[in-house]
This record gives structure tokens, C-alpha cells and sequence, in this order.
């Protein structure tokens, strides 16, 4: 897995904490009335199921190639993927802005806030917990690169819908016990209403973030650009490769496909030739073991008029 990144890791901290997270919420809006508890409850419930289809991605993703899919079916976790920030969208999304516009047509006082108060301050601890976690495997892939930068570059798609979940499900646990404080202090249960349309903006942002980034990766992208780069140079200081004359990287799951246009030493024999290309293949494939497949084409340099 590129940049050693556990992604199932991450996913399973998400999940349990998002199950733990949403039986408290469920409690807590039933006994206080609160439209951001329900949205978030409601958020969590639907995390749970994300998480869960991540997990069935995953492991669609390791099956075997076949003679209909001869380069496997890496890019299943992509689809998979696509679908949670759908999900993320609407269940999330837009039920939160539908129950948010709901309460503000007709508001209702809370009761028992104290519940919610417990519970939201409950859920940031143990949100906190598994961002925690997902921050971990995010810098063992990001190295260097700002986090903006890695996401809009990362081709681990469950790693960044697992990223976008749990900062929107932080934030909105924030927004949710900040509704709920200013609905009590003021006496006016409008805050609560419009705590629950700001959770529902900020869900339908990540998720479209999130989308446009798996977009990418179903339409077929490089990988990751820094990773590139560096199998570009390991090639073309290669001894057996006098230059490197195009290279193109695709991205299959945690797997690539390489091609490689490269101008050869000159060799005695076409066997040697065979065999220059074959040993650079084996210290690719050493060097870079997400590199499955790759397809080794000699050239000259073309010759300009």
C-alpha cells in the first residue's frame, strides 16, 4: 500500500466509534427533542453503513484478475467509494438542511439538554479518538505534502472518504453542542435549527469534495505524482537505459500499471536485449511493489528533420 498507510485500520476505528457515537445520539435526541441531535444521529447510522461498504470495496478489491478483468479489480474500492460520498450527500446532506429548514418553520424548545450536552461532549472525545487514528495513516502517505495537497493527490480512495468523514463528523459534533449551548443560554431554539442547516451545509461540501476527488480515480488516474516522479528517475538511471523516452503510470486499487518507452543500451543480441528489459522489471518491481503489471517497450530516439 503506497506510503505504508493502513486504510482498514482507519476504517475500523471509524466504525466503531461512529456505532458507539450513534446509539448515544439516538438517546440523547429522543429525550431532548433536538433536531441537530437527530441530524447527527442520523450522520453517525450513516457513517457506520459507509464504513461497512468500504470494507466490502476492500475486499472486492484483492480478488484475483480473470480473463474478463485481466488486470484485476483494484478499482472496485473506487466505485464503492463514489456510492459513500453519495450517500454522504443525501442521508447526510440533505437530510440535515430538510430537518434544519423543518425546525425553523416550527421551532420547538429543547428538553433535557443535558442529555445532548453529555452525549455531543461524549462524541468529540471519542470522534476525536478515531481522527486520531485516520490523521496516523494519512501522514504515513502525505510525508511531507500539506493535507490539502495530499488529498487532492492521494489515489487511496477509502482513506480520503474515511478522511472527509471523520473531520465532517468532528466538525459537526462541534457545530451540533454549539447549537444546543447557544439554544439554552438564549432560550431561543432557533440556534438548534440553525446548528442542524450548518451541519447539513458542511456534509454536502465534504462530500462533494469527496467525490470529485474518487471522480478522478474511477476515470483512470496516474499515481501518486511524487511516487512518479521517483520510478521515472529509478528508471532513467538505470545502467541497462541510455533515456527514458515516455512513462505512463495507472492507478488499479493499491496496484499500478506501468508502461515504459525507453531507448536501451545497445546489445550484442536480441536476447540480450530480452534480458536487459527483464532485469529492469525485476528492480521495478522490487523497488515499487504496488507495480503489478508493467510493459517494456525499447526504442530509438526519434530523428528530426
Amino acid at each position: 500500500m503506497a506510503g505504508g498507510a493502513d486504510s482498514t485500520r482507519a476504517i475500523l476505528f471509524a466504525l466503531g466509534a461512529n456505532f458507539a457515537i450513534a446509539v448515544a445520539k439516538g438517546v440523547a435526541a429522543f429525550f431532548t427533542g433536538s433536531s441537530a441531535m437527530l441530524a447527527e444521529t442520523v450522520h453517525s447510522l450513516a457513517d457506520c453503513g459507509n464504513q461497512l461498504l468500504l470494507l466490502l470495496g476492500m475486499k472486492q478489491a484483492k480478488r484475483p484478475a480473470s480473463p474478463d478483468y485481466p488486470l484485476g479489480y483494484g478499482k472496485a474500492i473506487y466505485f464503492w467509494s463514489f456510492l459513500v460520498a453519495v450517500m454522504l450527500f443525501t442521508v447526510g446532506g440533505m437530510f440535515s438542511l430538510y430537518e434544519g429548514v423543518h425546525k425553523l418553520q416550527h421551532p420547538e424548545e429543547l428538553r433535557q439538554w443535558w442529555w445532548a450536552a453529555g452525549v455531543l461532549v461524549f462524541g468529540i472525545i471519542v470522534e476525536g479518538i478515531s481522527m486520531r487514528a485516520c490523521m496516523v495513516e494519512v501522514n504515513k502517505s502525505r510525508g511531507e505534502r500539506s493535507l490539502w495537497r495530499w488529498f487532492s493527490q492521494s489515489r487511496q480512495a477509502e482513506l480520503v472518504v474515511i478522511f472527509g468523514e471523520d473531520l465532517a463528523a468532528l466538525l459537526g459534533l462541534v457545530f451540533a453542542l454549539v447549537a444546543v449551548m447557544l439554544s439554552v443560554v438564549t432560550g431561543n431554539p432557533i440556534w438548534d435549527a440553525i446548528g442542524t442547516i450548518v451541519i447539513g451545509a458542511l456534509l454536502i461540501v465534504v462530500a462533494v469534495f469527496v467525490a470529485i476527488e474518487v471522480k478522478a480515480m474511477l476515470i483512470g488516474t496516474s499515481i501518486d505524482p511524487e511516487r512518479e516522479q521517483q520510478l521515472r528517475r529509478f528508471v532513467a538511471e538505470r545502467p541497462e537505459v541510455i533515456r527514458v523516452l515516455n512513462l505512463i503510470t495507472l492507478q488499479l486499487g493499491n496496484d499500478a500499471m506501468l508502461s515504459v518507452q525507453a531507448q536501451m543500451r545497445e546489445g550484442s543480441s536480441a536476447n540480450e536485449l530480452v534480458e536487459q528489459i527483464n532485469e529492469v522489471e525485476r528492480a521495478i518491481k522490487r523497488e515499487f511493489p504496488e507495480v503489478r503489471w508493467s510493459f517494456f517497450e525499447p526504442d530509438k530516439v526519434p530523428v528530426m528533420d
